[in-house]
């Protein structure tokens, strides 16, 4: 008999088994778009990351990663958001962990038009405000923070994969914002 030490992160799965899972189970996600605000409570600016992908593809994506098993939304939010844009960043985490939206990613085009080659998954999407410093992850290059009408530009709307502008849209117009 052995005594192995707990795994201290129960929620993860291996390589070989989230393969797997990917395969046979939608993915539950949650997607953030970080925002700063004027004294009104109005948006001033979308802050948007700027990566690359493997083949050299740069790309504009938001804030986004699994939920873990055993995890609560709100807990998941904080900790994709501190993964990805840093600890000092001071996220405004919502009240109430209603979504502005609740995205379907298919490996395939399908009628939502988001696409994750990788999975299907299932992504709540929120607009977090954030009042402290930000710090991109390791893979993003930067992140840039934008107007509502730089970040529907054609050149910006653009930028973004897997039909993640759709996204962008959908959380400019649930703040009234048409441009």
């Amino acid at each position: 008999m052995s005594i192995r030490t707990p795994d201290p992160n129960p929620g993860w799965l291996n390589e070989d088994d989230l393969y797997e899972a990917r395969r046979r189970l939608p993915m539950v996600y949650v997607e953030a778009i970080p925002v700063r605000l004027d004294p009104l409570g109005c948006i001033t600016e979308l802050g948007l990351l700027y990566t690359a992908d493997t083949e050299g593809h740069f790309y504009r994506t938001v804030v986004s990663g699994r939920v873990m098993y055993r995890e609560t939304i709100r807990a998941a939010l904080l900790r994709n958001i501190e993964k990805d844009l840093g600890s000092l960043v001071l996220p405004q985490i919502p009240p109430s962990p209603t979504p502005f939206t609740v995205a379907e990613y298919f490996p395939y085009p399908s009628e939502t038009g988001l696409v994750d080659d990788r999975q299907h998954a299932v992504s709540m999407a929120y607009i977090v405000p954030v009042s402290g410093e930000c710090s991109p992850r390791q893979d993003a290059l930067e992140l840039s923070w934008m107007t509502p009408d730089q970040v529907l530009s054609p050149e910006v709307q653009a930028e973004f994969l897997g039909g993640r502008e759709r996204l962008i849209r959908q959380a400019l117009a649930h703040l009234g914002h048409t441009g």
